[in-house]
């Protein structure tokens, strides 16, 4: 049985606030584990108008404490921006907080554009082929390791028994080359587009050594799909996905999720179209029997045992209810 998650952004709907997109975050969460989802993921962007938050590690804390059981983490930490002792104390407060529960995804991505990055990287200097060295440093200062490293004898408080699951998050195979190497999950965006992803998470597989992390490889997707009761209202509800996603491809970010009406009513051009059947054609949208088939088939055909579902719907009762026809076409134990 494929295993199911949610994968956040914090998306500000067209006439809301960044308060209502956070407080709907969190109501998600909460309704994601009664549906019986696994996981509630959360992403770090930065410079972004449209998206209500770049600070993972504080929603984890705040979307955490308003469940139970879900695991919760972030999907991901832009790791190169940070340093390694200060995410592991970090993630490793939020653990103690709440054992057995949190998730840590990892990227090499900017989560933003150059202007972002120069200030995150102000008075310091970073090389991205020290990633690998930064992910191994994380893996020491959650199990205390003393042999080879880097910083003997530092504490990454506070000293507990356990520490949060480990994912490389990427739309590349050197995110999976790395994973594999370190024994770590792996996560591939498929959302994204980027082509190849049938043979990263492959290579993954093959080439995993079982090291301190695990005995077996774990790859998942992230997936855009979106579900309603019929076809007709799941293509009108993904129009908002269309127009939004064509802003960022064209280089031209809006500063929210537009309703479906705005993106109705758009004037595009024969490119603009060009480009969304396009897009559309990576994504899952239809009925619940549409929407699970659609999700196998990328599952088979990624080789992934869990999917991270991203349902950009403006209309928040209806992105639940479209998370909740997904539970229920899986049959999630909760649904």
């Amino acid at each position: 049985m494929i295993r199911l998650g949610i994968l956040d952004q914090s998306q500000i709907g067209e006439g809301k606030t960044a308060s209502d997109a956070l407080r709907e975050t969190t109501r998600l969460a909460v309704e994601a584990e009664k549906m019986g989802y696994s996981r509630f993921w959360m992403s770090e962007h930065h410079g972004s108008r449209s998206l209500a938050h770049s600070s993972p590690e504080i929603m984890i804390a705040h979307v955490a404490a308003a469940t139970r059981t879900i695991h919760v983490g972030a999907g991901g930490v832009m790791l190169p921006h940070y340093s390694a002792y200060k995410v592991a104390e970090n993630f490793r407060l939020l653990e103690a907080l709440h054992p057995g529960r949190i998730d840590l995804g990892l990227g090499r991505a900017p989560g933003g554009g150059p202007l972002s990055t120069r200030a995150l990287h102000e008075g310091r200097t970073y090389h991205y082929d020290q990633y690998p060295q930064q992910v191994l440093d994380l893996i020491d200062y959650f199990q205390e390791t003393t042999e080879h490293h880097r910083f003997p004898g530092l504490l990454a408080s506070p000293s507990i028994g356990t520490h949060p699951e480990i994912w490389l998050l990427g739309s590349s195979d050197e995110s999976a080359r790395i994973a594999a190497e370190l024994g770590t999950g792996y996560g591939f965006a498929q959302f994204f587009g980027t082509p190849g992803g049938p043979e990263a998470i492959r290579w993954y597989k093959e080439h995993f050594r079982a090291q301190r992390l695990g005995k077996e490889p774990r790859a998942l997707i992230a997936v855009l799909a979106i579900c309603a009761g019929t076809e007709e209202e799941a293509d009108e509800l993904a129009l908002s996905t269309d127009l939004y996603f064509l802003g960022i491809e064209r280089g031209l970010e809006l500063p929210w999720l537009p309703s479906v009406e705005t993106a109705k009513n758009w004037p595009y051009s024969e490119l603009d179209r060009e480009l969304i059947r396009r897009a559309r054609s990576r994504r899952v949208v239809g009925t619940p029997g549409q929407v699970r088939e659609g999700l196998e088939r990328l599952a088979t055909e990624y080789g992934a045992d869990e999917l991270l579902i991203v349902s950009p719907i403006h209309d928040f009762g209806k992105r639940v209810a479209s998370y909740r026809l997904i539970a229920e076409a899986f049959g999630l134990a909760g649904s």
